[in-house]
């Protein structure tokens, strides 16, 4: 049985709703951002067992069907920006969900604002600053590296929409110091 999981956003979260799902009992056959197959199937004591123990750790079951997809959305966006390749500055969002879901952008766009009050493309935007964030905190990379990791056509777009989001410049924020970076599943 495939189980959907919300707040799963990096490889220490999969560690750990393993670990939860195996202290439960359950064999855990396959394990992503967002999903779990386990065996054998749960009944339904099982499922809020496996549900209290999730919460714990801040992440929670998904039972319908809308909340799967709008939750699916959010962990492709989140492996894009944060584990994979931006440096093509032809990246497309909407196409790459789109097809990865098999569903019309537009259907999947709607639903997503219905369900986060945020439209797909703000979700977007707000899951690269923070990545700028943490990469400018690093401070392996300059600005304009940044931007091109990033997948920006330059540094000043990337510093507008910095701006535009944390009210800062990236050299504000850098300077600052302030630690201003948010949990992804805050996002």
């Amino acid at each position: 049985m495939v189980l959907y999981i919300k707040n799963m956003v990096c490889d220490r979260c999969i560690m750990v709703v393993k670990q939860q799902l195996e202290n439960s009992g359950f064999r855990v056959k396959e394990i992503t951002l967002g999903s779990a197959t386990v065996l054998p199937e749960p009944d339904n004591d099982h499922l809020i067992g496996i549900s209290s123990s999730l919460k714990l750790y801040g992440f929670e079951l998904i039972d319908n069907e809308k909340d799967r997809m709008v939750q699916r959305i959010k962990d492709l966006i989140i492996q894009m920006v944060h584990y994979g390749d931006l440096t093509d500055a032809h990246v497309n969002f909407s196409t790459y969900i789109s097809d990865s879901l098999n569903k019309d952008y537009s259907y999947l766009s709607r639903l997503f604002s219905d369900s986060e009050d945020t439209t797909i493309e703000k979700f977007i935007i707000q899951q690269k600053t923070e990545k700028v964030k943490e990469l400018l905190e690093y401070g392996e990379f300059n600005i304009n590296e940044i931007a091109w990791k990033m997948g920006y056509s330059s540094s000043a777009h990337l510093s507008a929409q910095f701006k535009s989001i944390t009210g800062f410049t990236p050299s504000q924020f850098k300077a600052s110091e302030s630690g201003g970076r948010k949990p992804l599943d805050k996002i």
